[in-house]
């Protein structure tokens, strides 16, 4: 085991996005795992922190396998071949209501948060096969961001090999072969319900309307 929980997690990586302090950071983390990694980022450097909506497409006849993604305000088609377009059409749509159904239930009607010329820090409690992750990156770049960066705690060589072609840094404290799933490196990887993620957010909020 890596790592004892996700706080211990964080705490890992802080060392390592510490030459970033003073940029125009942003904390994006993926929910749910992602969101208390990102909750202590946030905090410890005075970032904003957001959610990052974003959610694989998946092909019609295995919804595991990812030919794309779709976010709140984009999405994201990398293979086509055998793929119906109104099945594209329709997934996608589907995929768009339903994180903007979540993004409402976290956030409220706060607008996602302007990433155009600052520091994007990614975050998740892991990273597996990175497939999603690297059509997110794409939607993310239209956005303009002034740098990239994806922090994490642990990955599989494979998706941390073709994420650092992408991203301006890639921070991973564990690459390890075989990799066997995020799960297997954390003590305790009990799973992010709702309500965590809701205390975590307004938590930060109250305390910024309080300074």
């Amino acid at each position: 085991m890596y790592f004892i929980d996700r706080y211990d997690a964080a705490t890992q990586l802080i060392p390592l996005l510490e030459k970033y302090r003073n940029e125009k950071g942003v904390i994006l983390a993926v929910p749910r795992g992602g969101v208390p990694i990102g909750y202590y980022l946030a905090k410890h450097f005075n970032f904003p922190l957001d959610l990052l909506m974003t959610k694989k497409l998946g092909h019609p006849a295995n919804g595991e396998f990812a030919i794309g993604a779709v976010s709140l305000e984009g999405s994201i088609v990398e293979e086509t071949k055998g793929v119906p377009e109104q099945y594209i059409r329709e997934e996608t749509q589907r995929i768009r209501e339903q994180l903007e159904e979540r993004y409402k239930k976290f956030m409220g009607d706060k607008k996602p948060v302007d990433i155009k010329g600052k520091t994007v820090i990614v975050v998740d409690d892991g990273i597996a096969t990175g497939r999603t992750i690297l059509s997110t990156i794409k939607l993310l770049r239209k956005k303009e961001p002034g740098k990239i960066v994806v922090a994490v705690p642990v990955s599989s060589g494979e998706a941390a090999k073709r994420i650092k072609q992408v991203v301006d840094d890639f921070i991973c404290l564990h690459t390890p072969y075989p990799f066997y799933g995020v799960g297997n490196f954390y003590d305790d990887f009990s799973q992010v319900e709702d309500e965590e993620v809701l205390q975590l957010l307004n938590e930060l909020n109250d305390k910024k309307k309080v300074v």
